[in-house]
């Protein structure tokens, strides 16, 4: 078994933190789907959760070829937090464009996880892999704010 390499171990709080936000923003995308009225938008949450758990899932691969076997999955105090106050606006009658400002919310945040990653050293092979993942969810937040957007302003 081999140990993980020096620069893996200096990364790895930064990957760590990457995994945690996509695990809250998985979380965040499932419970958001489920009480969004629009069917599309609801469809593209769903999905979009499972990409998220994909994502993690590619990660703990990488780390796993590096040696890194001991990878704790929790998410974060401030996700759960965001979740309750996304259930709490929905409940309140916030609708469709409070659980979309959530989700927008939530991925500054795992953008802002995944940039910090990429200002520590990494091996080339997660590098790569982050950059994907990172321009992925970009795109997805924009489209979460355009329908934001488009929601609050019917």
């Amino acid at each position: 078994m081999s140990l993980p390499s020096k620069e893996i171990q200096q990364s790895e709080t930064a990957l760590e933190s990457v995994i945690d936000r996509l695990i809250d923003s998985q979380q965040a995308f499932q419970h958001i789907g489920q009480e969004l009225k629009d069917e599309s938008l609801k469809h593209y949450f769903l999905a979009e959760s499972l990409r998220r758990a994909e994502f993690r899932g590619e990660i703990e691969s990488v780390l796993h070829l590096e040696g890194v076997h001991d990878i704790k999955e929790s998410g974060t105090a401030a996700g759960k937090v965001h979740r309750a106050w996304a259930d709490i606006k929905s409940r309140l009658g916030g609708g469709d464009s409070s659980l979309l400002s959530a989700a927008a919310e939530g991925d500054d945040e795992t953008v802002e996880a995944y940039e910090k990653a990429m200002d520590s050293f990494l091996p080339l092979p997660i590098r790569q892999l982050l950059t994907s993942q990172s321009a992925h969810i970009q795109t997805s937040r924009d489209y979460v704010r355009a329908a934001r957007d488009r929601t609050s302003s019917s």
